[in-house]
Formats: C-alpha cells, sequence, structure tokens
C-alpha cells in the first residue's frame, strides 16, 4: 500500500531550503535587518565579526536566514579547519604575510616622518612591510627646514623621498613648506590631523573622540587634560601605542598616505 506524508502541503508552497554558506574571512555578506555590508574577519561562538568599507566592525549572531550573500538569502555557519588553515596570515597592515621571509638590504630611498611618534607607529603598523621592501623611516623633529633636509638628501631616480606631514590642510604652514619641494624624485604627502596622535581611531582608546585644544595650547598635553590622562605625554604615548595593533585602528586618511609613500619610494625607475 503506498505510503503518503503527514504533510500535505502543496510542494510549491513549501518555503525552499535555504543554503548554508561557510564564514570565511573576507567573504562579503549584508544583514538584511540593519542594512550592514562587510567582510568577515571573525566567527567565534555562535557570533560573525563584519567590518565595512569605512573600518567599521559589526559583531551578529549566526542564525538561520540571516544573512544576504550577492542577494541571495543564506545562513552562515562556522568555516571548517580546513578552510580556516587555507586563509592566509597578514601583516599588521593588511598585506599578506611572508613566513620566514628576511630583510632586504635598505634601499637608498627614504621615508622621512616628523616625530618619533610618528615613526614608532609607521614601525608598528607598517614595519614588516618595510623590511621586506628595504625601506628605512627616519623622524626629521619638525619640518620648519624641510626645503633644505630635501635639498641635502639630494632625490634621484634611484633614491627617492618620501615625507609624511602633520596637518597638511589648505592654508596652513606645513602646506606652504610642502608645495616649496619641487624635486620629481620627492613627494611631500599629509595627513589632516594636529598630530599623529589624533590619527588613532578613537574606538581603539576607549575615548569617544579626541579634544578639541585651543589654538596656542599644546596640543598634546591639552588632550591630556581634557581626558585626565597624566601629563606625561612619553608615557601617555606608548600606551596609546600599545592600543594599536593593526591598520584597522588608524583613520583612513593616515593609511592611503603611508601606502602612497611607500609605492612611491620602491616604485621602478
Amino acid at each position: 500500500m503506498r505510503q503518503y506524508s503527514p504533510d500535505l502541503t502543496p510542494p510549491w508552497k513549501k518555503p525552499k531550503p535555504v543554503p548554508q554558506v561557510p564564514a570565511e574571512p573576507g567573504l562579503v555578506v549584508e544583514e538584511p535587518g540593519t542594512g550592514f555590508c562587510g567582510a568577515v574577519i571573525r566567527c567565534e561562538a555562535g557570533t560573525v565579526t563584519l567590518e565595512d568599507r569605512f573600518g567599521k566592525h559589526r559583531v551578529f549572531p549566526l542564525e538561520p536566514r540571516g544573512f544576504l550573500l550577492e542577494g541571495r538569502v543564506v545562513t552562515l555557519v562556522g568555516p571548517s579547519a580546513s578552510a580556516t588553515a587555507r586563509v592566509p596570515s597578514r601583516t599588521a597592515s593588511g598585506s599578506i604575510a611572508v613566513p620566514g621571509a628576511r630583510a632586504r638590504v635598505a634601499r637608498a630611498g627614504r621615508i622621512y616622518v616628523e616625530g618619533r611618534h610618528d615613526a614608532e607607529l609607521v614601525e608598528k603598523v607598517w614595519g614588516d612591510d618595510l623590511r621586506i621592501e628595504g625601506v628605512v623611516v627616519e623622524y626629521l623633529e619638525g619640518v620648519d627646514d624641510l626645503p633644505a633636509i630635501v635639498a641635502e638628501f639630494d632625490p634621484g631616480p634611484d633614491a627617492r623621498l618620501g615625507v609624511l606631514v602633520d596637518h597638511l590642510v589648505p592654508g596652513s604652514k606645513e602646506s606652504r613648506i610642502a608645495a616649496s619641494v619641487t624635486s620629481e624624485h620627492a613627494l611631500v604627502v599629509g595627513h589632516p590631523y594636529i598630530d599623529i596622535w589624533e590619527a588613532v581611531k578613537p574606538s581603539s582608546l576607549g575615548i569617544a573622540s579626541w579634544p578639541r585644544i585651543p589654538h596656542g595650547q599644546d596640543w598634546k598635553t591639552g588632550v591630556c587634560r581634557a581626558l585626565g590622562w597624566p601629563e606625561n605625554t612619553g608615557a601617555v604615548w606608548q600606551a596609546i601605542l600599545k592600543r594599536v595593533s593593526s591598520y584597522r585602528d588608524l583613520e583612513p586618511e593616515l593609511l592611503g598616505r603611508v601606502e602612497h609613500l611607500i609605492d612611491f619610494v620602491t616604485a621602478p625607475e
């Protein structure tokens, strides 16, 4: 005797099965409830962390029918062990790591930054990349004499010079100094922040925003007072630096400028 299923719902009325997709790093999905769209950066303990194109992170639960992948409803599941093993490790700057790579002999070209804090931040995030490329970063203790410094370096096709300047905005003293450097083998770029501290995302430090300091006051000291931090700017900077683990802790305006300088200095003749 023919057996019939107790479910008498017509096939065309039954919900279609939702495909399961492993939440592998780099997979771009959208959470329809919030409209947040980003790439998977972490999947653990029943949650998935997405990062959008501005570097913002959101954590969502792994639930059935939870996400859109190229317009299709999918259920994200934890990635398999083999898939996780295939994901290449990355440096703090986001570049693919090269295990066992030896530092290249230093190029004649250089990157100059304004101060010690700038140099330490660049080293922490881009140090692996700079060693592989053979690029040395030096700090200047200010850029007031930048034209003379560039002339003394005497950049050329095989020794390009890149300079990172703080507070490079229209009408500033720094913009006028940068404009006076005319060598085709030197590139001066900058970020809009008064000091390199401000290029660290406030969220990475647990503060709502960087305070505005009245003109005429020492900016670092004013920040420490406004936030209730000790007025030992050297110790405070080391505490800030410890909270920076990768490019995700920095503002995009700084990221693009440093990448541009590295590309310029290492470009073939």
